[in-house]
């Protein structure tokens, strides 16, 4: 045992004790510390008398003993509960560190929170990090995405460590990669977040297809999905749901079909939605999942409307076209999902000045969280082929993709609808790529409605763009006109 440790880690909860055994696990010192409990319990104990016993970590129970322990420059990760938790033990941590030591943030904090710490420990010789960390109890355990984002001076510091402590993708390389300043870490792994949010989604309405349209049993739907899991869909999300389908009870009921259909949520999905209208990217898929979940916490007025509207869907038989256009839709959705995302990062990396490098991204979210997929890799090839790419549609390979499994997306989208089966962000995605590809929308009826009733002005097909214009729509208007601009 050194007399100082690599690193210190505050909060000992699930991702915390996990992380903590992982970097101990790595060959690093780590020194621990958790408040305790109202109810008299000490994780810090707990950690000591069980799974840390013998190994090498420095237990403290108060913080100025705990940030004495440390090497210089001192290096802190925080796993603690997002908000002014987070504030509160920045607030304690400060007065005993000095010039070059390192505060990283490791739980879902809000990126403009980020943004502001990295500010305000910026001035007092701080050097804050707000890092993304995926991948769930397992993740932290065996190797989570990492997406550190913050104060530069702080990488080489905490690189190492974060380097050693991440998942490995197949080809060796850690599943983790500076993302670049202020509060750039917390927002990719925000980014990450929605699309797991879209991606949840879209598998439960793959399971509501084979459950009710093609009647299917619990059997034979996870080997459906596990089945898929050796293909395009390949992902870590279709590999547990495989598992999930066919776990049982003590009693021999399948476990899946006695959880009650109501899905909670963090915040991070509904955060990725409010960002997407700031930035002006379009997240309709990932902003339906999130809806979607509000909608399933209503089971009492669900019921109650189901006994006003009640219908039956007649299953149809299962055969091999009707899987393969549900894995199709699946598929197509999925890559609208990541597509929408990609986007959202983009948009923010220009306004805010990040560079972020999306290849890099991709290549991160490749092993340990909660949305790698084998088609990542193939994200990351579309960015390396060429890093100003617009969107992934615009790519070659996406492009054909799409083409292929189009029909067969529609098809099964529309005949779901007109079944009753409701299937948001199956159809928000489809809708999407619509819009995408519709040269001509009918907001031009849109605008001119504005303009009518506000006087906001129009641009016109026959003029360049940049110039507006305003109508007198019923002869009884003046010429004043609205300023034009667009939140």
């Amino acid at each position: 045992m050194k007399e100082k440790s690599d690193i210190g880690l505050i909060g000992l909860a699930v991702m915390g004790e996990n992380l903590a055994l992982n970097m101990e696990r790595n060959g690093f010192q780590v020194s621990v510390y958790n408040r305790p409990h109202k109810t008299g319990e000490n994780p810090t104990d707990r950690l000591m008398k069980e799974r840390g016993k013998g190994k090498n970590f420095l237990p403290f129970i108060d913080i100025p003993a705990f940030v004495a322990s440390l090497e210089r420059p001192r290096k802190i990760m925080l796993m603690i509960r997002a908000g002014s938790p987070v504030d509160d033990v920045i607030g304690q941590l400060t007065p005993h560190l000095e010039t070059g030591d390192v505060i990283i943030d490791g739980g879902n904090s809000n990126y403009n929170d980020s943004e502001r710490r990295y500010e305000e420990l910026k001035a007092q010789g701080i050097l804050f990090v707000g890092a993304g960390v995926s991948g769930g109890e397992e993740g932290a355990l065996n190797g989570p995405s990492l997406m550190p984002g913050g104060n530069p001076e702080a990488w080489p510091l905490i690189k190492p460590v974060f380097e050693k402590i991440a998942a490995k993708a197949s080809d060796g390389a850690p599943c983790c990669e500076w993302v670049g300043s202020g509060g750039a870490g917390h927002f990719v792994k925000m980014v990450h977040n929605g699309i797991e949010y879209g991606d949840m989604q879209l598998i439960s309405e793959a399971y509501e297809l084979m459950r009710v349209s093609l009647d299917m049993d619990n059997e034979r739907m996870s080997a459906v999905f596990a089945e898929w899991n050796r293909g395009k869909l390949d992902s870590y999300l279709i590999e547990i749901t495989a598992e999930i389908l066919k776990h049982k009870t003590a009693e021999g009921d399948y476990l899946v079909d006695k959880i009650l259909d109501t899905a909670g949520q963090k915040g991070t999905g509904k955060w990725s939605v409010i960002s997407s209208m700031e930035f002006g990217a379009v997240l309709s898929l990932i902003a339906s999942a999130v809806y979607e979940r509000s909608l399933s916490y209503l089971k009492e007025l669900r019921v109650q409307t189901a006994g006003l509207f009640p219908h039956a869907v007649t299953a149809e038989p299962v055969t091999d076209k009707k899987l393969k256009d549900i894995h199709d839709s699946l598929y197509a959705s999925k890559l609208i999902s990541y597509t929408q995302g990609f986007r959202l990062m983009m948009s923010a990396s220009i306004e805010k000045g990040w560079n972020l490098d999306l290849a890099a991204i991709a290549r991160i979210w490749r092993g340990g969280c909660i949305i790698r997929s084998v088609f990542l890799n193939r994200i990351a090839e579309a960015y390396e082929r060429n890093p100003q790419l617009e969107h992934l549609l615009l790519d070659e390979y996406f492009r054909r993709e799409i083409e292929e499994v189009l029909p067969a997306w529609a098809n099964t989208v529309s005949e779901a609808l007109l079944k009753g089966i409701s299937l948001p962000a199956f159809s928000t995605a489809l809708n999407y790529f619509y819009s995408l590809r519709s040269a001509d929308l009918p907001s031009n009826l849109l605008q001119a409605q504005r303009d009518y009733f506000g006087a906001h002005t129009f641009e016109r097909v026959d003029r360049p763009r940049g110039q507006f214009f305003h109508e007198n729509w019923t002869g009884e208007g003046g010429e004043t006109k609205s300023g034009t601009y667009t939140v």
